[in-house]
């Protein structure tokens, strides 16, 4: 479950990481209202003004603007608030914004020069160790400081059994360069965010920039955090962190009929039980010149109202041509699974006006195709093997 910005640095500060002062806005009047709280408590006059979306790359989509006075933070709120916002990772309809993100100013004068960094916490599935990976090039992609000066990325492989140990802590804030009292900040920050990280049960933490003040101090000045959703029943405080605007709307409608959907970019629909079959169907329908419209996992039951219900949300996508349902009749019955297609295509009468290619393999398989193969007036097409499920794929495609 990906989060906003902001409540992100909620999960850090919980933890004892240090975040700038920042309050969310959802109108350009509390916008305003934000920052003349910020500057009665900090005396800043100078704030970021931030949009709240599911995506990075914001700042070169205009969603995040430098407001010189507390006037001109409520005049980018009202340009930024309701804007479709295209970065390089969203759609290129872009994502609307709903609210923004006063922050205070970091960049002011002391004895020292500002500095940034990149920070992320992660598992590195190679070795089953979490992971922290950092780098003295922060406020920019991460992905082109790898390619460009590769020996500037660190990483600090951490034992789950063990968590950050106190000198690995210190190997990050010595390979960032730092000394004194920033040296000691950034230990205690990387400790805190790698507590925060496992506390929270998330699959990424990713903090870029690390900000160092011109003070010495270690603050997260952004935040991109994804929690575990197989974990959720442990935080049920964060259930309420879900924001369904940011995510696909039919992708809601299935997590809330029981089914596993992820939404692609192709022409065939899929409808599978168990995830490897599915990646295995997927690479199918590819083999076969055609591209997947969809993961879409039913799981161990495939009756007919849970078939029909996975047919009306593969069917809300206008580019599907047609429907590939591959189904493994171990527990389930392939003969039960045939009727339920049976049953939900005639419950759904004219509902459905792309083929449908039926692969059943497993307890009777051999009941089931007879059974499609009986009916009349249906456009459902049998198959046993995989090869010949692709070659049905091949026709109807044609």
């Amino acid at each position: 479950m990906n989060l906003h910005e902001f409540q992100g640095k909620e999960i850090l500060k919980s933890f004892g990481v240090k975040v700038p002062m920042e309050l969310v806005a959802t109108t350009p009047e509390e916008a305003l209202e934000a920052a003349n709280k910020i500057h009665a408590e900090k005396g800043c006059t100078v704030f970021a003004v931030k949009a709240q979306i599911h995506a990075g790359g914001r700042g070169k989509g205009g969603g995040v603007k430098i407001a010189k006075s507390i006037e001109e933070v409520k005049m980018y709120a009202e340009q930024i608030i309701g804007m479709m916002l295209v970065t390089p990772q969203t759609s290129a309809e872009g994502k609307e914004v709903h609210q923004v993100l006063i922050s205070e100013n970091v960049y002011y004068d002391g004895p020292s020069k500002p500095e940034e960094y990149y920070m992320s916490v992660l598992l590195n599935r190679a070795t089953g160790k979490n992971m922290i990976m950092y780098s003295p090039e922060g406020g920019m992609d991460i992905e082109e400081v790898a390619e460009k000066t590769p020996e500037l990325i660190f990483t600090e492989e951490i034992d789950p059994a063990t968590g950050l140990l106190p000198f690995q802590a210190r190997k990050i804030a010595f390979n960032l360069g730092l000394s004194g009292a920033a040296f000691k900040d950034m230990t205690k920050f990387a400790t805190a965010l790698y507590k925060a990280y496992e506390g929270s049960d998330s699959s990424l933490f990713e903090i870029n920039p690390v900000f160092k003040t011109a003070d010495d101090q270690i603050l997260a000045v952004d935040a991109k955090v994804s929690l575990d959703e197989n974990a959720l029943y442990r935080h049920k405080n964060y259930l309420d962190y879900r924001d369904i605007r940011e995510e696909h709307p039919i992708e809601v409608e299935a997590k809330a009929a029981g089914l596993n959907y992820v939404a692609l970019d192709g022409n065939v629909g899929c409808m599978v039980n168990g995830a490897g079959l599915a990646m295995g169907t997927m690479d199918l329908i590819k083999q076969a010149g055609g591209e997947p419209a969809n993961f879409l996992d039913v799981g161990g039951t495939a009756d007919a109202k849970r078939v029909e219900i996975a047919f009306r949300i593969i069917l809300k996508d206008p580019n599907v041509k047609a429907i590939l349902v591959n189904i493994f009749g171990g527990i389930v019955r392939c003969d039960r699974v045939a009727q339920g297609v049976v049953d939900a295509y005639n419950n759904m009468k004219n509902a459905i006006n792309v083929p449908i290619i039926v692969r059943l393999q497993g307890t009777n398989a051999v009941e089931a195709k007879a059974l499609i193969d009986a009916q009349e007036g249906l456009n459902v097409i049998s198959a046993v093997e995989f090869q010949e499920a692709a070659e049905k794929v091949q026709e109807v495609l044609a």
